[in-house]
């Protein structure tokens, strides 16, 4: 039963970590990361549709991303999200590929990055805080119901704060990282 319990905790704390992971790598840095448009929402036959499944997204070199849109009555539609997003880009079509440049970032919007970054990675760390939380109140109603003894309670909980320590460790190095990426000139 505690395994089960520690094996669930791990999971959820590495989904955790990876939707982390997913948020950051969509936060604009000076480089080019197809990524970067994941989030974009293009109309299509009057229903909203991710990019990625209506273009091709690639990194064209260190500041250009090409979208290859695979149906040419869209160019314009796609362009459209595109410009609409907030991510400040102003793509220009040619033929079916459209490029979108990215723009060098000012010193103040890479404060304000990383004041975003931040944020994403507290969210993060309270994510696996909170699995820690549910963890230890299964184990309490285990211990409550005679199922464990407090000693195999005690030695979970600690194995459980181990793994949280883990997973927030990781998410640190994620963020300082990110930091360091963001003030690259």
């Amino acid at each position: 039963m505690i395994n089960e319990i520690k094996s669930d905790a791990k999971d959820r704390m590495n989904k955790s970590v990876d939707s982390l992971k997913s948020q950051l790598s969509k936060i604009r840095t000076g480089r080019a990361q197809p990524a970067l448009l994941d989030g974009i929402q293009v109309e299509y036959y009057g229903s909203a549709t991710p990019l990625r499944q209506v273009a091709n997204v690639t990194a064209e070199d260190a500041r250009t991303l090409a979208v290859t849109v695979f149906d040419r009555s869209l160019i314009q539609a796609v362009e459209k999200a595109i410009m609409t997003s907030d991510l400040g880009l102003n793509p220009s079509s040619a033929g079916t590929t459209i490029r979108v440049p990215l723009p060098p970032l000012t010193e103040e919007r890479r404060k304000d990055l990383i004041k975003l970054v931040r944020g994403e990675a507290e969210q993060g760390r309270v994510a696996v805080r909170n699995v820690r939380r549910d963890c230890n109140n299964d184990l309490k109603a285990l211990l409550k119901d005679k199922e464990i003894t407090e000693d195999d309670d005690r030695r979970a909980q600690e194995e459980i704060q181990k793994l949280t320590d883990g997973f927030i460790k990781t998410i640190d190095d994620m963020l300082a990282a990110k930091e360091k990426e963001l003030m690259e000139i």
